[in-house]
C-alpha cells in the first residue's frame, strides 16, 4: 500500500550500516507482494517424512492432514504383518506426491514412508537407510547445483520428519533415542506421541514431560516455532503455545461422526464417548497441523535450505579437499585496502633487510675464517721454511769447519814436508 509518510532503510558504506531517512514513496515496499503472486504462480514443494513403528496410524494422520488421500491406505493384512520385507527384515523407503491446489495456490506434496522401521528383532541399525535416504537427497540437490545449466533443479529435500513416538507411557526407547540422536543434525525432527487416545489426559502429560526430558538429557534437537522482533503479540503467543505442545500428542481419523448435537466431526466413536480430532480440548492435532501447514511451513523449508543443508555441503566439500578463501567475500574499502598492502610491504621489505643483513653477516664471517686460515697456513710454510734453512745453514757450517780443519791439515803437512827437506839439504853440504 502507497503511502506519504517518511520510511528507513539501510545503506552500506565503506565503515558500515547507517539509517536513511526518504522524504517519498519510493515502491520497494511491495515486493512481497511481487513474492507472493510468483510464489502462487510456480507452487510449493514440501516433502514430508513420516517415521514409526506399524500401526500407530501414520497412514491416517497424513490423509487427515490434508483431508485428502494423498498416502493410499495399507491393507489390514499389511498392517499387522509389519509391512516388514519378508526375505530381509530391512527397512524400506517409499515415496508418494500429490499435487494440492487451495484457493488458488499449488502444492507439490510428497510424503515419505519408511515401513519396516522398528519392527526387526534387531533395530540397531534401523535408523541408517534412512539416513542415507536423506543424504542421498542432500547430495542429489548438490549435484544439481554444480551443473552448468541450472535453471531446472528439483528440489525433493526432506523438509520436516514426523517421528511417531509408541505410547507405552515409559518415556523414550532405546530404538528411539538412536534414531533421533542420528538425524536431528539432517532434518526438522518433530516428535509425535501417537495414539494419544489410548492414554488419559494426565498419563498424557506425564508422558511428554519424560519424553521432553529424554531429549534434553541427550542433547537432541527438534523444530520448534520462534518469534523476532518483527512478530505482533498474537503471533508469539500462539508461537509459544505451539512450542508448548511438543510433542504432540494426536489423534488421527479420517471418519465423520454425528454427535448428539447433530454436528458432523471428524473423530474416533468409543463406547465412553468421542474423541474429535480438531478439538484443542482432546488432542494436539489442531496445534500440529498449524505449525506444520500454515503458519510454519516456510520456516520448516527456510530451515533445510538454510541450515541443514548448508552444513551438510559445508561438510562434504571439506571432506573433498575443498577450501574456501574467505577473503574473496570481504566487504572492500580501498583506504584499508592500501593500509594493508603498505603493511605488507613494510613486513616484507624489513623481512627483506633482516635477510640481507643475516647474508652479509654470514659472508663476512666465512671471509675472515678464509683470511684467519691463509694466514695460518702462510705461518705454517714460513716456520717450515725458516726450519729448513736454518738446517742447512747448520749443515755448510758443520762442512766450513771440516774443510778448515782439512786445510789446517794440509798446511802443517806441507811445513814438515819443507823442513824435512830442508834437513836432508843440509846433511848433504855437510858431507860434501
Amino acid at each position: 500500500m502507497r503511502s506519504g509518510t517518511a520510511m528507513q532503510t539501510t545503506g552500506t558504506s565503506g565503515a558500515g550500516a547507517s539509517k536513511k531517512k526518504m522524504n517519498g514513496y519510493v515502491g520497494f515496499s511491495n515486493y512481497p507482494n511481487q513474492v507472493h503472486r510468483r510464489s502462487v504462480k510456480r507452487g510449493f514443494n514440501f516433502t514430508l517424512m513420516v517415521v514409526g513403528e506399524s500401526g500407530l496410524g501414520k497412514t491416517t494422520l497424513i490423509n487427515t492432514l490434508f483431508e485428502s488421500k494423498v498416502y493410499p491406505q495399507k491393507d489390514t493384512e499389511d498392517a499387522r504383518s509389519g509391512r516388514t520385507s519378508p526375505q530381509t527384515g530391512t527397512v524400506e523407503i517409499t515415496s508418494v506426491s500429490a499435487d494440492i491446489v487451495e484457493n488458488g495456490a499449488k502444492l507439490r506434496m510428497s510424503v515419505v514412508d519408511t515401513p519396516g522401521f522398528g519392527d526387526a528383532v534387531n533395530n540397531d541399525e534401523a535408523w541408517r537407510p534412512i539416513l542415507e535416504n536423506i543424504e542421498s537427497r542432500f547430495d542429489a540437490f548438490l549435484a544439481q547445483e554444480n551443473r552448468v545449466n541450472r535453471s531446472k533443479i528439483a528440489d525433493n529435500r526432506v523438509n520436516a520428519l514426523l517421528y511417531f513416538i509408541k505410547p507405552t507411557g515409559h518415556g523414550l526407547r532405546a530404538v528411539d533415542i538412536e534414531f533421533m540422536k542420528q538425524l536431528h543434525t539432517r532434518v526438522n525432527l518433530i516428535p509425535i506421541i501417537a495414539r494419544a487416545d489410548t492414554l488419559t489426559p494426565r498419563e498424557v502429560e506425564q508422558f511428554k514431560a519424560r519424553v521432553l526430558a529424554d531429549i534434553n538429557f541427550h542433547g537432541i534437537h527438534t523444530f520448534k516455532p520462534v518469534s523476532d522482533q518483527f512478530d505482533d503479540p498474537e503471533t508469539i503467543a500462539d508461537n509459544k503455545a505451539i512450542a508448548g505442545k511438543i510433542p504432540f500428542a494426536v489423534v488421527g481419523s479420517e471418519k465423520f461422526i454425528e454427535r448428539a448435537d447433530g454436528m458432523r466431526v471428524r473423530g474416533r466413536e468409543y463406547p465412553w464417548g468421542v474423541i474429535e480430532v480438531e478439538n484443542e480440548q482432546h488432542n494436539d492435532f489442531v496445534a500440529l497441523r498449524q505449525m506444520l501447514l500454515r503458519t510454519h511451513m516456510e520456516e520448516l523449508r527456510d530451515e533445510t535450505d538454510v541450515a541443514l543443508y548448508e552444513s551438510y555441503r559445508t561438510q562434504k566439500l571439506l571432506a573433498l579437499g575443498h577450501v574456501q578463501d574467505n577473503a574473496v567475500f570481504r566487504e572492500f574499502n580501498p583506504r584499508q585496502q592500501q593500509e594493508e598492502d603498505e603493511r605488507l610491504h613494510t613486513a616484507k621489505m624489513h623481512k627483506l633487510e633482516t635477510e640481507m643483513a643475516a647474508v652479509f653477516k654470514q659472508k663476512v664471517q666465512e671471509k675472515e675464517s678464509k683470511l684467519k686460515q691463509s694466514e695460518e697456513e702462510l705461518h705454517s710454510r714460513h716456520m717450515q721454511m725458516k726450519a729448513v734453512l736454518e738446517k742447512q745453514r747448520h749443515e755448510l757450517e758443520e762442512k766450513r769447519m771440516r774443510l778448515g780443519q782439512g786445510d789446517a791439515a794440509a798446511h802443517a803437512a806441507y811445513n814438515e814436508s819443507v823442513q824435512a827437506g830442508s834437513s836432508k839439504d843440509k846433511k848433504k853440504n855437510r858431507f860434501f
